[in-house]
């Protein structure tokens, strides 16, 4: 009688559970790949919070003791944005998304560590919603705890220079995540040889972005004299509001201002200035937002994160949320059943709108303090994180080298055989400032080529 209970009991526990580590499934757990190049695995980083990473080793490795092999941590915005599926497949991994090889991956100058960061992305999730991370810091902390596991317990990230490289909103939480591990580095309880962040059109500083749409769109012929006057007062407000740290007031006037510019503009893309957002083969913007409160935001078949994707379908192919769900999700096996790729990502946002119209500025500051070399890159013709926007933040950082950086003159960028120039770079002491010319929000895709040379020199990778 008691086994018959207790063998009933184990019934409806299994049963009734909502995930596969609640019966009995470590908090942290890894597969590999059959010829080792691929190691991906879950990380419990709190009770009920679990994370999901991705590792790709290079096949193009090379060996030299001068010169050790790097490791670069992608980080992509949203809040919400999958790294493991956009970054991966979308943007830098090895495949694409019809599973063809990506000549231009950046896997031929650095290993590459995806995760599906905050917890609520992606394959990552939460078994209920107070485990969701509510803020930039809430997202560092987990994100140190499972670096921490995987680097010291894994796959031994303290045997290679470590990079964070950041898009979009993942600009926010890669200097947050920065100074959380070197503290967590400093106190003795993560080993990781952190060598630089590199921001790539990213939202630093909400106020300087918004307060630019208006007078760069005007330039550019896009919007009205009208228009760029009322552009202008609702982003007055919103540096009211910013001010005042009235943050979630500040997120709804973000989303009108947008809305606004959609209008008025005959549809932007807010990822490429130089198009409309229904012309853009990868993305599309948040921009069809039927209501102004972000708890009951509705987009016209589009999540509501702030860099939200569509099903990428070149050819015809290549639905990315197909993809993920279907040959991938079977592939890696260790996704429990009931996890669906981005079926939490909605909720993510909404847990960050107290922290998405904050700047991050002092926090590049305090980077640059400390010595760590930070490189901003940003495309001439992205719209939402434009280089107008990164230009004014950059001005108020208090560092002491400010004036001497600013006074650097820039060199031009070419690439290979191609013509013509294909950005500009100026450096001093530890910060670099990449301008993309002809790239909108996504660099990687929109210049292959003059990105893998940056990449290679920031990571100083032996790669040839």
């Amino acid at each position: 009688m008691g086994q018959k209970l207790f063998l009933l009991l184990l019934l409806i526990v299994v049963s009734s559970s909502s995930s596969l580590f609640q019966f009995g499934i470590s908090s942290s757990i890894s597969h590999k790949s059959g010829d080792g190049n691929e190691e991906w695995g879950y990380v419990q980083v709190r009770p009920k919070a679990h994370m999901f990473w991705w590792l790709y080793r290079s096949p193009f490795r090379v060996k030299d003791a001068s010169k050790p092999w790097p490791t670069i941590l992608w980080l992509q915005g949203g809040p919400g944005g999958s790294g493991t599926g956009f970054g991966n497949f979308l943007e830098i991994g090895p495949l694409d998304s019809n599973l063809k090889p990506r000549n231009s991956t950046w896997l031929r100058k650095a290993d590459l560590l995806f995760v599906d960061n905050p917890v609520g992305t992606g394959y990552s999730f939460v078994d209920n919603l107070g485990q969701f991370a509510k803020g930039d810091w809430d997202a560092a902390n987990d994100m140190t705890t499972l670096l921490t596991k995987v680097s010291n317990n894994t796959i031994g990230l303290h045997n290679t220079p470590f990079y964070i490289f950041a898009e979009s909103y993942g600009g926010k939480f890669a200097v947050t995540l920065a100074l959380s591990l070197l503290r967590s580095i400093q106190a003795g309880h993560l080993k990781l040889n952190l060598r630089g962040v590199a921001l790539g059109d990213s939202w630093i500083s909400p106020e300087d972005f918004t307060s630019s749409w208006g007078p760069l769109l005007h330039d550019l012929s896009r919007i009205g004299s009208v228009a760029h006057q009322i552009s202008n007062e609702i982003a007055l407000e919103i540096s009211d509001q910013i001010k005042k740290g009235m943050y979630d007031n500040a997120t709804v006037s973000w989303n009108n201002l947008e809305d606004f510019i959609v209008t008025r503009s005959n549809g932007v893309d807010f990822y490429n200035f130089m198009l409309d957002d229904d012309m853009d083969p990868v993305v599309s913007t948040t921009i069809n937002i039927e209501s102004n409160s972000i708890d009951s935001m509705k987009l016209k078949g589009r999540k509501p994160s702030f860099f939200s994707y569509k099903n990428y379908k070149p050819g015809g192919e290549g639905n990315l949320d197909a993809l993920m769900n279907g040959p991938i999700k079977q592939k890696l096996k260790i996704i429990p059943p009931d996890v669906t790729w981005g079926g939490q990502s909605d909720k993510v946002f909404e847990f960050f709108t107290a922290d998405f119209m904050k700047p991050r500025i002092n926090e590049v500051d305090e980077l640059l303090a400390k010595g760590v070399n930070v490189t901003i890159y940003n495309g001439q013709v992205d719209l939402i994180c434009c280089t107008k926007g990164v230009e004014a933040w950059i001005n108020k950082l208090k560092w002491n080298e400010l004036k001497s950086f600013l006074n650097t003159e820039r060199i031009p960028l070419f690439c290979g055989k191609e013509k013509g120039t294909k950005g500009f770079i100026r450096s001093h002491k530890n910060l670099n400032f990449y301008w993309i010319l002809g790239a909108g929000h996504f660099v990687p895709v929109d210049q292959p080529c003059v990105t893998l040379n940056m990449v290679s020199a920031i990571t100083e990778s032996p790669a040839s």
